[in-house]
Parts: C-alpha cells; structure tokens; sequence
C-alpha cells in the first residue's frame, strides 16, 4: 500500500471517530507513522485530504444515476437508480460517517454542490417522468430514507442490510416487496398465480433479456410484478 493511500486510510478512520475539524494534520500523521512533513508532501492541506475521500462517492453515485438514467423504462430507471444509490452508499460508510459527524462539510462546495446535483436527480428518476405531486413526495422520501440505515446500522453486514433497504423502499413505494401476498399465497383462490412454471419462467428471463421490462412481464403471464422479480432475482 503506498503512502498517501494509507494517510488516506487513516485519516477517514480519524475523521469518522473524531470528526473533521477536530482531526489535526499532526493527528494524521502520528496516525500514519511519519513526520508532519512527510505528510504535507502527500498532501499540501486537510482538504486535499477530504476532497480525495469523497471524489470517489461523488464520482460512483454520479455513474450509477447516469447508467440508470439510460434505462429507457421508467421502472427499470426507478430500481437501477435505488439499487445504485444504496449499493454506493454501502461502499463508502466511512466516508458518510465522516461527512455526517461534521455536517458543516456538506454545505462546502464543491462537495455540496455535487451531493444537491445527484439527489435531485436521484428524486427524479424514482418519482418518473409524469410523477404527480404525491409521487414526488414519495419519491423524495424514499430516497431520503436509503442512506439513514447506512449510518444507523453500519455494523451491519452489508449483504444482510441491503436487501432490507430495498424492502423498505418498495414497500413506500408499491414496489415488489410491497406486492408479497399477506397469508395465503395468490392463485389459491381465485387471484393471480403466485409462482410460474419452470417453462414460464425460462420466458420471462427471455424477455426481459430482449429489453421488456418486468410490468410488462407481469401483466403478460397474469401475474404481480412480485412473482416476476422473485424469478429474475433482481
């Protein structure tokens, strides 16, 4: 590991613990191991130190809301937009523990800026493009709501805590979580079917492959969107 990376390590962790403005450069390098001036030829100021800590959650939240932009489905867009925001956020809980013990940092620019950018963007793509009002309430809120567990519940694995965030989205939002049949299963009486055949679903993964998305899936085999995102596990 080079030198500035492992200042870069350490630092995150002292800023995270203390706080940004209560981390000195001497801290830092103590920290690390070498001189004061050791450190100032890696880094000539606390916020070069900062900005190469949150360049690449800017730049990674920035991509994934740009390849979801691209989806052309407005329900493709709305989960690739979520399941990216959540994904980066998981990546960089350091960072966002550090950012958050000294909110004073997210009003700096150019890092405000950039974080304003991409969350109203972020609302955009989850409310879509003919949102009502009430949509775009909703959408706000949801995705409000997908960094706050990152940080509350950060020793969490992330494998165990990322499938719960999305829940919780769908769930506000009417999405696949929220579809899960309460008691008994659909199809038993009545309702639509609750799974598909094993054929039916070699279809599905077909079709979704050619570019249909999942609402069109479901309404074609007569099922919940639900039954379709359980069958493609996305």
């Amino acid at each position: 590991m080079t030198t500035s990376q492992r200042i870069l390590d350490a630092a995150g962790e002292l800023f995270s613990a203390r706080g940004y403005r209560a981390t000195s450069m001497q801290a830092i390098a103590d920290e690390v191991g070498i001189t004061k001036a050791a450190l100032y030829y890696h880094f000539d100021a606390k916020d070069a130190i900062l900005r190469q800590l949150t360049v690449p959650l800017l730049d990674e939240l920035e991509a994934v809301l740009a390849a979801a932009e691209t989806c052309g489905d407005p329900e493709r867009v709305r989960w690739r937009a979520i399941e990216g925001y959540v994904d980066v956020h998981l990546r960089h809980r350091h960072t966002l523990t550090m950012l958050v013990k000294d909110m004073t940092l997210l009003v700096q620019a150019p890092i405000a800026d950039r974080f304003r950018t991409a969350i109203a963007l972020a609302n955009e793509l989850v409310a879509g493009p003919s949102a009502d009002i009430e949509e775009r309430v909703r959408a706000s809120q949801a995705v409000a709501g997908l960094a706050d567990p990152v940080l509350l519940f950060r020793d969490l694995p992330a494998e165990t805590l990322r499938p719960l965030i999305l829940d919780g989205a769908r769930a506000l939002l009417g999405g696949p979580a929220a579809d899960r049949p309460r008691g008994p299963a659909r199809g038993r009486n009545g309702g639509r079917p609750a799974k598909l055949s094993a054929d039916l679903v070699e279809q599905a993964k077909a079709l979704h492959a050619d570019g249909l998305a999942v609402p069109e899936i479901a309404t074609r085999f007569g099922v919940s969107r639900a039954t379709v995102y359980r069958c493609l596990k996305i």
